[in-house]
């Protein structure tokens, strides 16, 4: 058994959401030091706990850390110590690519107003492509990996580490596996506590894969994870791929209803598995997740939401989504652990 998979089994199910706080556009708004805002993290962690779950993945921007090294990591212990007020853990994600988002150059200050309708409209790739493909850029960006570990990598509040978010995903030229291959050494050097990963974001048979980051991913991840938007056979597809690496598997990303990946057909699979599950979106807020990816400006909200579980009241979007949800993680309808 591997040291990855002893330190699994001793964890509890990793259950939870990737979390933008509502009030938060992208990764600058939610960290820097003007925007950031603990009393709507905690309210909004509260209800997640109330959910039962115990996991929240966060993502961090390199250039709130360029411009406030040690203002990022004071807001990050405070986001942690509200995750241990609510019995929850944060995988904390350094690099993201991304489909969707602010398509100007990312800037810190006043990030821009949420486009009505559309999903994600102010979501920022870290670090933008041009510095993805320059290793003369990279300084800087191993200062704020190993500057960040070195301060958390023996915190218990931290469950993992997520070094580049859907590395295979070639957003506006990015071509990441280079710079993958730092992070992780960059990662290692530190010698955190905590494992490390980068998620799989499609099957290797698929369209849109590298193998060569796949592979390398295989080779290096302690903790196996993938994203999948998919009905229950795809997600079965990827656990059985990734059941070949002898290591624990998390999906850290899933749920959106219109494509059939709802908590009703993916939650009770994740669990039956031991798979790590941990769907995107909490609250509806500036990100607009409940609108579908390719929304138009204007678009009016969808009868059924593509992601979030919450209203900004707290309020469920599907009450028996909620039951449901609640009771795959133990809790009673009184929010209380059965």
């Amino acid at each position: 058994m591997t040291r990855a998979s002893r330190w699994y089994v001793g964890q509890p199910w990793p259950v939870g959401c990737n979390y933008v706080t509502s009030s938060a556009i992208n990764q600058i708004e939610m960290w820097q030091e003007e925007s950031f805002d603990p009393k709507t993290i905690d309210r909004e962690l509260g209800w997640a706990e109330a959910l039962g779950f115990n996991t929240a993945r966060v993502f961090l921007r390199d250039l709130v850390w360029e411009a406030d090294p040690a203002g990022l990591k004071r807001r990050l212990g405070a986001f942690l110590d509200i995750c241990q007020r609510r019995h929850m853990r944060a995988i904390v994600t350094f690099f993201t690519n991304g489909c969707y988002g602010f398509a100007g150059e990312p800037r810190l200050g006043k990030q821009p107003d949420p486009v009505p309708g559309v999903h994600n409209s102010g979501w920022v790739q870290s670090p933008g492509a041009a510095d993805v493909n320059d290793p003369a850029k990279w300084g800087r960006l191993e200062r704020y990996v190993r500057d960040v570990m070195g301060a958390f990598g023996r915190d218990e509040r931290v469950l993992m580490w997520c070094l580049y978010n859907e590395p295979e995903n070639p957003t506006k030229g990015a071509r990441s596996l280079p710079l993958l291959r730092k992070v992780f050494e960059w990662a290692r050097a530190e010698d955190p506590a905590q494992p490390l990963t980068a998620p799989i974001w499609g099957l290797p048979a698929g369209p849109r894969t590298s193998l060569d980051i796949v592979c390398f991913l295989g080779e290096n991840c302690d903790v196996m994870t993938f994203h999948s938007y998919g009905k229950p056979k795809d997600v079965e597809a990827f656990i059985k791929l990734l059941r070949s690496f002898e290591r624990p598997i998390v999906c850290t990303e899933y749920m959106a209803r219109p494509k059939g990946s709802t908590f009703e057909a993916i939650l009770p699979l994740l669990k039956r598995e031991r798979v790590g599950a941990i769907s995107f979106g909490l609250v509806v807020g500036k990100g607009n997740f409940i609108y579908p990816w390719g929304s138009q400006k204007d678009a009016p909200e969808p009868k059924v939401w593509f992601h979030d579980i919450l209203r900004p009241d707290g309020t469920p979007h599907d009450p028996r989504e909620v039951e449901l949800i609640k009771r795959l993680t133990g809790q009673s309808a009184s929010g209380k652990s059965e």
